[in-house]
């Protein structure tokens, strides 16, 4: 296994000097999944809320995540995303809305991070609208699916 990149070694946290790392193509999907009452489920699909187009409001709010990660986690490094995507699809079966986000970019480090933030609140978006109908609902699954180039190459998830 090998070391904790963002801890010199003293021990101190610090950022990854990425200055000397080549540019490549790099990309990353995240995934979250807001599992909700029916009734809440139908509310939005059928474009009901009140608040209105609930998962327009959380695609946006994705998107704009995933360009403001740098000032929410401490060491990321500002990038230039040349893609973002949030996806987002309602599943009546199991009464939930699974959350795909994809980032993209030509730089010397990857988005990981980007993705996962663009996942987690577009998820935290579709609970702060729907809270007055059903503050039960739950976020989870919130996890990297796969991750292309940079060193590291490609890495994906098991299924």
């Amino acid at each position: 296994m090998s070391r904790l990149t963002h801890l010199d070694e003293k021990g101190h946290a610090n950022m990854v000097d990425v200055s000397e790392k080549a540019v490549t193509s790099r990309e990353a999907t995240a995934c979250a999944e807001v599992k909700m009452l029916p009734e809440t489920l139908k509310l939005i699909t059928e474009g009901g809320h009140k608040k209105g187009d609930v998962l327009a409001v959380a695609r946006i709010a994705g998107i704009q995540a995933a360009k403001r990660t740098s000032d929410l986690i401490p060491l990321c490094h500002p990038l230039m995303l040349s893609k973002v995507t949030v996806e987002l699809q309602p599943d009546v079966a199991n009464s939930c809305i699974s959350i795909h986000a994809t980032c993209k970019l030509a730089g010397q480090t990857g988005v990981e991070m980007e993705a996962l933030t663009a996942a987690s609140v577009a998820a935290l978006t579709i609970y702060d609208m729907c809270k007055a109908v059903d503050k039960g609902m739950v976020i989870s699954a919130v996890k990297l699916l796969e991750k292309k180039g940079g060193k590291s190459g490609h890495w994906q998830a098991e299924a």
